[in-house]
């Protein structure tokens, strides 16, 4: 594999019973940077990265990480990587700094090296006056920088970081990016999912969409934003036969939210576009609450991919 690429992935599939979850995806990483791989319910994000960190055999298709085959060098796979997943995977009932200690020997280093590791965890993600507390009393805010933490004991180059901050209030949100972010500026390659498109946008070099076990739109953030249109307009209707009446006025241009009195209309910016549109209500005697203009987010890309919006659960939860 070509040194500046440490993931790489070719035709993935893979099955549970008779559900097709991957039918065939390719991607790739490149070294310290971060790939968002995004997808509404049962796309297949977390089977990627259940693939992708050895826990789950690929049916078909071949992943490399670090340059090793996920499935004949499964421990150079192990070795390479760090894994957080959906949920804090820390000992309630030991301490921050027994947790970390405790993955230091399983990485088999010495105990004078996992102490001193801990410490140095325990500094970095601002752990170190609840170090003596056992993990069960932390917020979960606390908890997941410790399950964060714990990825990075054996300082991997790769990073799978499944949902990292789902949960969080916003400012243990921030913390979590702000270390995510420092990271990737030291090297660390991290291939992240994530329910949070705003995550996306702020974290990804790039990102990949994935819809029905296939990917269906992949680029840089700015570059998905420029396939919906310059700006869209959106508008705020009365009641479902408004929206109906809207609907029929304006045809295919228009997407629906998951309010679905929410509609928004891709236009040019100008304000003759925006009149148009408001005059063809007008004359469909459609009321309208309220509209405004905005820049395109990824919330309008993914609904324009997929038609959903962006939820919270894994695939295999649905199984």
């Amino acid at each position: 594999m070509p040194n500046n690429t440490p993931i790489v992935v070719r035709g993935l599939k893979k099955s549970f019973k008779k559900v097709n979850v991957l039918e065939g995806i390719d991607l790739t990483v490149e070294r310290g940077t971060v790939l968002a791989l995004l997808g509404p319910n049962g796309a297949g994000k977390t089977t990627t990265i259940r693939i992708l960190s050895t826990l789950l055999p690929p049916d078909g298709g071949e992943a490399f990480v670090n340059g090793f085959d996920v499935v004949r060098q499964a421990k150079d796979v192990r070795r390479s990587i760090g894994l957080t997943g959906q949920y804090a995977a820390v000992d309630e009932y030991l301490t921050g700094r027994e947790n970390l200690e405790m993955m230091g020997k399983l990485y088999h280093l010495s105990t004078s090296d996992s102490k001193q590791r801990a410490s140095e965890l325990l500094e970095e993600f601002d752990l170190i006056e609840a170090a003596g507390r056992i993990a069960k009393t932390y917020s979960g805010g606390m908890r997941r920088r410790l399950d964060l933490a714990l990825s990075l004991v054996a300082t991997p180059p790769i990073l799978f970081l499944d949902e990292p901050t789902t949960g969080l209030d916003p400012r243990s949100r921030l913390a979590i990016w702000d270390r995510i972010e420092k990271l990737v500026k030291a090297g660390t390659t991290i291939l992240l999912t994530t329910q949070y498109l705003d995550e996306a946008d702020k974290l990804a070099d790039r990102i990949v969409v994935i819809d029905h076990g296939k990917v269906i739109a992949e680029g840089t953030s700015s570059q998905l934003k420029s396939t919906v249109g310059n700006e869209r307009l959106e508008l705020v209707l009365a009641t479902d036969e408004e929206v109906a009446k809207t609907i029929a006025a304006l045809g295919s241009e228009v997407l629906r939210h998951e309010d679905h009195r929410v509609l928004t209309v891709a236009v040019d910016g100008s304000i003759a576009h925006v009149k148009r549109i408001l005059d063809m209500l007008e004359s469909s005697m459609v009321a309208v609450e309220s509209f405004t203009l905005h820049q395109p987010t990824l919330d309008d890309v993914f609904l324009q991919l997929t038609g959903h919006q962006a939820t919270e659960e894994s695939e295999e939860k649905k199984k």
